[in-house]
């Protein structure tokens, strides 16, 4: 029999609508605990609230709670696969850092809903039972941490919230999802070529994110160039460059020693340092900003935030950072 360990953080999945007022809200209780009857009776599910949070509310230090409890529960070696529930609006970026920081073969499977539990046509009971079956799969093992929602399985380093309320709002950009759940059948048709592992115990640095635009100007980089910040991370325009007038921000920024982390604010594609001219990606590369081909803005976040508990050094920073 299966021991699946399910973390409830909260989220929408964890909510409930108001019927007078229409507004959602979280419950006193998790309204999801009510159909553990929908499980085979070859699997074991053990559920804890360890958080209770909207997913705007989760923190990197909050995530870092949720690691502590996935590693203790893989070193009692009494579970066989791990589902948290979560709301949706960081769930990629929690999904990500716990790939990023656990070791694990055992299935770890992040889901959430888009409607409440109380709502016509919710999709949370759905979600929490294909994740399930999912954590439950033998074939999910060594896979990353994964994402189910709709019926998909997305690898945690790529997928993205697309659409503000559509169940089907979870995507993976350019490559797609690597499986899908038909009915109870757990099926795989991609696997991540690499994984990463960094064993971290705090997440104390700071790294802002900032979204180039026409007519950027270098005013903002100044001013961060001022604080106390570890690093940053920049969604760049298009291949990955920048506007001329944001140079002299990124060299004052450079000359602190600040690591610069580049990606594109483009939906689809990787960055690159591809167009020679002022602004333009091989200029910011070869001034030593770092390029992060396939990763989206909050997620190179996380992963510098997270490198950088390690070790600031620009060569190791790079390696880390220019594979896909």
């Amino acid at each position: 029999m299966k021991h699946i360990l399910i973390l409830h953080t909260g989220g929408t999945i964890s909510m409930s609508t108001d019927q007078s007022t229409g507004v959602v809200k979280p419950s006193s209780e998790h309204p999801l605990n009510e159909y553990s009857y929908m499980f085979d009776k070859e699997v074991r599910l053990t559920e804890e609230d360890i958080l209770q949070l909207p997913s705007p509310h989760m923190t990197p230090e909050h995530m870092l709670i949720v690691k502590n409890r996935i590693d203790e529960a893989i070193q009692s070696k009494e579970i066989d696969g791990v589902v948290i529930t979560h709301g949706t609006d960081t769930l990629e970026e929690t999904a990500y850092f716990l790939d990023l920081t656990v070791a694990s073969v055992i299935p770890i499977v992040l889901t959430g809903a888009m409607r409440p539990t109380n709502e016509i046509g919710s999709d949370g009971v759905r979600n929490l039972q294909s994740a399930v079956w999912t954590a439950m799969s033998d074939a999910a093992a060594e896979k990353g941490v994964l994402v189910v929602m709709n019926e998909e399985i997305h690898a945690a380093r790529y997928v993205t919230k697309t659409h503000t309320t559509n169940v089907a709002t979870f995507r993976t950009p350019t490559f797609g999802p690597i499986g899908i759940v038909s009915k109870k059948e757990v099926m795989f048709f991609q696997k991540l070529i690499k994984t990463e592992y960094f064993p971290i115990k705090k997440a104390s640095k700071t790294v802002p994110l900032l979204k180039a635009y026409a007519g950027m100007d270098g005013s903002f980089l100044k001013a961060l160039a001022q604080t106390s910040i570890d690093g940053l991370v920049i969604e760049a325009l298009g291949a990955g460059n920048l506007p001329p007038a944001t140079l002299k921000g990124i060299q004052s920024l450079l000359d602190k020693k600040i690591p610069i982390v580049l990606t594109s604010r483009a939906f689809n594609g990787i960055a690159q340092d591809i167009y020679d001219y002022e602004g333009g990606g091989k200029q910011l590369k070869n001034a030593g900003v770092i390029f992060a081909p396939g990763l989206s803005g909050p997620k190179a976040r996380l992963k510098l935030l997270i490198v950088l508990e390690k070790s600031s050094s620009y060569d190791y920073i790079t390696e880390v950072f220019e594979i896909m």
